[in-house]
């Protein structure tokens, strides 16, 4: 009887054995990804119950199973099977807690019961806000767990709805709006709220013309801003009357409003009224200066910023000093007084402008203008014969300000550059994932094409994200999210870091470079254009009528076209851009004595505009000259474009 009960126990044990393998080997990593790839295609080919089936063959001992589940899901729904939608999010967010699909799993979940199930789909939601409040799916939850608790009222038989539940509901409502004015659900929230029984203050109307405005739904933002008080309203209305194209009330909005209620507005309100309000003017110094007679208090030191940065260069100086002690707690008092200190350089008045330079960088230790103060400082100590003052302050703004213009700046002088450029050859190296390890189902998804899934992965990371779209080929919003976790960061990693390839990618190399030398222009120096005026997209179109990679207007490429001979070309197409691109570069620079500062400046502002500051502006050298450039947008375009080029040349050929 022993034996007996022995054997079939080993029978059980083989058998069971025999299972386990045979599972394993169905479920071998190559045999799953197969299936899952498969999977994926009949997805986008809607074919979603084959979808289905073929998901349901990937194991559980696979990393691809809670993908799996929630792609089940995602095929249930569009077969509008929720039971069993339903079914498969909540085993995901159950059985894998803590995976990152897990909220979005939850929420979807919560937002395909809101009909049914509106209690459990309340429940969900809740805990989504509690557990998850930053993100976009906590903000979602606001408004569907106010209206699932708006309804459990409006529907109920007895129809009685406290006060006190319609507060919260409110308050739902009201946190949506003011963390996504421009959110996907905020028109709805908006028509929920207006359908509420219970009277709507004045804050909440302007929320929602807000919104409205946002949506281009302008004559409702209309009609909702004549229920809010003038004084708290003006701001926004200047930008819906200039959306509305009456620009009459633009300027007797802006104006009255400045005169009699700047008080009652938050700042950078005021600063998107002004700017709008510009817009109406040939000069934006014609605009401020109406406005800065106006003004009496709340933003008129933005307006005088502004005036300044615009005066003429007679006035320029005065015009800051005047700002600087009318407000010296205005945030826009560094500009000021970095501006006084150029000017006391411009003087060579060396003394005072050391205690200027001094005391600004006593007083911003972050400001973006620092790295420029620090420079000049150095700049100061090499005209005093100072080698060590001067050395420590190129090296402080190398080591503090890595990736800025005025690294480049400090760089050049360190190590007596003549010219702006300090070599022509880079290494040609790929965009990587940017971080030490990297998860091998990243790869795996990549593999298999699966970047919605993996847009979840990047949640809060934008480095992440960026090197998800890079491989997903959108270059431009790439360097986008990139450049933007950049900034975030307070001390910038070192240039061997990874993340800076996503920042300063090099896509089009061997195009620009097989151009660049054929036209004698500097390689890392032309990517910089293509970067500063497309992010590499080669279908960019500006404002103005410029297309493609390096943004060239028609007009101008058929007369460079026609001068090197060139036959039929497409602009968006990027090798007859970069072409043609390269040919116009070079004929500025052939134009303007081989200076790369000074056809920069005139790719941006025009080789017209470029000959007239050099015969009026009064300068020692290229620092000067371009401190001095009468156009803000060139002169920044010109430190962007050489900010681009260092960080090339820094990342890409070994320069510190």
């Amino acid at each position: 009887m022993g034996s007996k009960r022995n054997f079939l126990l080993i029978l059980i044990g083989i058998i069971i054995v025999s299972w386990f393998i045979g599972v394993l080997v169905y479920q071998s990593p190559v045999k799953t990804e197969k299936v899952y790839k498969e999977a994926i295609n009949d997805l986008k080919n809607e074919k979603y119950a084959n979808a289905y089936y073929l998901f349901s063959k990937v194991s559980f001992f696979s990393k691809l199973k809670p993908i799996a589940l929630y792609h089940q899901a995602e095929c249930a729904e569009k077969i509008q099977d929720t039971d069993t939608a339903i079914k498969k999010y909540r085993a995901l967010f159950k059985i894998y807690p803590n995976h990152k699909l897990s909220p979005k799993a939850k929420y979807l979940a919560a937002q395909t019961l809101v009909k049914d199930d509106p209690a459990t789909a309340k429940k969900y939601f809740d805990e989504i806000i509690e557990a998850y409040p930053h993100t976009d799916f906590a903000i979602a939850a606001e408004y569907y767990s106010g209206l699932i608790l708006m309804k459990s009222f409006t529907n109920s038989p007895d129809k009685i709805f406290p006060e006190s539940k319609k507060t919260d509901v409110e308050n739902y409502f009201r946190h949506y709006l003011k963390k996504a004015p421009s959110g996907r659900l905020a028109l709805n929230v908006i028509d929920s709220w207006l359908s509420l029984d219970k009277s709507i203050v004045a804050d909440d109307y302007l929320l929602m013309a807000k919104s409205y405005y946002l949506f281009n739904e302008y004559k409702k933002a209309e009609e909702l801003l004549k229920k809010v008080n003038f004084k708290e309203s003006w701001a926004i209305e200047v930008q819906n009357a200039y959306a509305l194209g009456n620009n009459a009330r633009v300027k007797y909005l802006t104006e009255w409003g400045l005169q009699h209620h700047a008080q009652y507005i938050d700042n950078y309100d005021i600063y998107d009224a002004v700017d709008t309000y510009l817009k109406l003017f040939p000069s934006k110094y014609e605009g401020a200066n109406r406005l800065f007679y106006l003004a009496n208090s709340k933003g008129k030191d933005y307006i005088w910023d502004i005036k300044c940065s615009y005066s003429d260069s007679s006035a320029k100086s005065q015009c800051f000093k005047d700002l600087y002690l009318k407000y010296p707690d205005s945030p826009f008092v560094d500009d000021a007084l970095s501006q006084i200190f150029l000017e006391t350089i411009r003087k060579n008045d060396l003394g005072n402008a050391e205690k200027i330079g001094m005391d600004f960088l006593n007083k911003f230790k972050s400001s973006e203008f620092t790295p420029m103060v620090m420079y000049w400082m150095g700049r100061i100590a090499e005209k005093k014969h100072d080698y060590s003052g001067y050395m420590s302050y190129y090296k402080s703004v190398i080591s503090k300000y890595p990736d800025t213009y005025y690294a480049y700046r400090a760089y050049l002088r360190m190590n007596h550059t003549r010219g702006a450029l300090i070599t022509n050859h880079i290494k040609e190296q790929p965009v990587e994932y940017p971080y030490n390890k990297k998860p091998p189902i990243l790869e795996t998804l990549i593999s298999l094409n699966d970047f919605d899934v993996l847009e979840e992965f990047a949640r809060g990371d934008g480095f992440l994200k960026s090197w998800i779209e890079y491989r997903k080929g959108d270059y431009s919003q790439s360097i986008v999210s990139a450049r933007d976790a950049m900034d975030e960061l307070a001390e910038k990693p070192d240039k061997y870091d990874l993340r800076w390839r996503l920042v300063y990618p090099l896509h089009y190399f061997d195009e620009v470079k097989a151009d660049a030398d054929k036209f004698g222009n500097n390689i890392p120096l032309m990517l910089s254009i293509v970067r500063e005026e497309s992010y590499f997209n080669p279908n960019a179109k500006s404002g103005v009528g410029a297309v493609g990679l390096m943004q060239l207007m028609p007009a101008t490429a058929a007369e460079v076209a026609q001068k090197n001979g060139i036959g039929k070309y497409n602009l968006k197409n990027p090798n007859d851009n970069i072409r043609l691109g390269n040919a116009y570069y070079a004929f500025l620079k052939s134009m303007l004595s081989g200076m790369d500062i000074s056809s920069i400046a005139a790719y941006n502002g025009g080789i017209g505009s470029v000959n007239s500051w050099k015969q009026n502006i009064y300068y020692n050298d290229t620092d000067e000259f371009v401190e001095q450039i009468p156009y803000p947008e060139t002169k920044n375009y010109v430190k962007k474009v050489f900010r681009s080029y260092w960080n090339y040349v820094r990342i890409y050929s070994g320069n510190d």
